[in-house]
């Protein structure tokens, strides 16, 4: 499993750093809107779809709300003058206020789930809420400073990303090597307080790194460090929420299309959390 996961993962990371850093914005935005519609197919299921009719209507339904979106603000208009169209950040707003009720359903978890289990409309709207603003989020932060300085939002998307998979990597050696205590056992029973503990370390040196690399001034060590780790937690809760509703519909993994890693939502499920805390933090913590 280990050695698939990693063969696999060395196809992913290239192919994201060429999405992040060598395509143009407009095909940036319709690369992630793939991404999410993939996304939003695997989650059907979880929301108790099992006609291919219906899964594809759900499925087409994000893929249209997200093109609509990229038609009402276009690439070019994210940002003006340094501030984020203010459709975007109402959504990233709402994304966040999301993830603040998921957080609550899943250590509430197994009593939560009379809240949302026996009606599928609900679920369905919990993806719309976990697509949209994550979509809007990474466009968001990719689009950072674009005119001036091109490649600036895509190293902000890479510490993201680095943060999410430091975080994945800490949790998974430290759990395996130290874990003991169950983090939530009802929800996910393979993740460990030590795991959360080891991926926060490792996340920390990542930002430690970046700071060095980067040069951030000082003065902006506490905004900047907060945001690090509000995004890493933030990251975690995206992967028991999802895991929260895999054990709800009775299945391991998402999908069966990354080998080692099962669908594209098991491997995006940590990074649709922490990308509109990530961008609200950038908004009021370091812009």
């Amino acid at each position: 499993m280990l050695k698939q996961r990693l063969l696999t993962a060395l196809i992913l990371v290239p192919l994201a750093l060429y999405c992040v850093f060598g395509l143009p914005l407009h095909w940036f935005a319709v690369a992630i809107t793939a991404l999410m519609t993939a996304a939003a197919w695997e989650w059907s299921p979880l929301m108790g779809l099992k006609r291919q009719v219906s899964r594809i209507l759900y499925t087409a339904s994000v893929a249209v709300l997200l093109s609509l979106l990229l038609w009402l603000v276009p690439v070019a208009d994210v940002w003006q003058q340094g501030t984020l169209n203010p459709l975007f950040y109402y959504i990233t707003i709402i994304g966040c206020i999301w993830w603040l009720v998921a957080t609550v359903l899943v250590i509430k978890y197994p009593a939560s789930r009379r809240a949302w289990s026996r009606t599928r409309s609900i679920v369905g709207i919990f993806g719309y809420l976990i697509f949209v603003p994550a979509w809007v989020a990474l466009l968001t932060i990719r689009s950072i400073d674009y005119a001036d300085e091109p490649l600036f939002g895509g190293f902000a998307v890479l510490f993201v990303l680095l943060l999410v998979w430091a975080a994945d990597v800490g949790a998974y050696f430290a759990g395996v090597k130290y874990g003991r205590n169950k983090l939530m056992p009802a929800v996910s029973p393979g993740k460990t307080l030590e795991g959360l503990c080891g991926g926060i370390a490792l996340a920390f040196v990542v930002m430690m790194v970046v700071a060095h690399w980067a040069k951030i001034p000082v003065e902006q060590f506490g905004g900047y460090y907060l945001a690090g780790l509000i995004t890493v937690i933030a990251s975690v809760f995206g992967d028991l929420n999802e895991s929260m509703f895999k054990r709800c519909a009775g299945v391991k993994d998402s999908g069966s299309i990354l080998p080692g890693h099962g669908g594209i939502l098991d491997r995006i499920d940590s990074l649709t959390a922490a990308l509109p805390i990530f961008t609200l933090s950038y908004l009021w913590l370091l812009a």
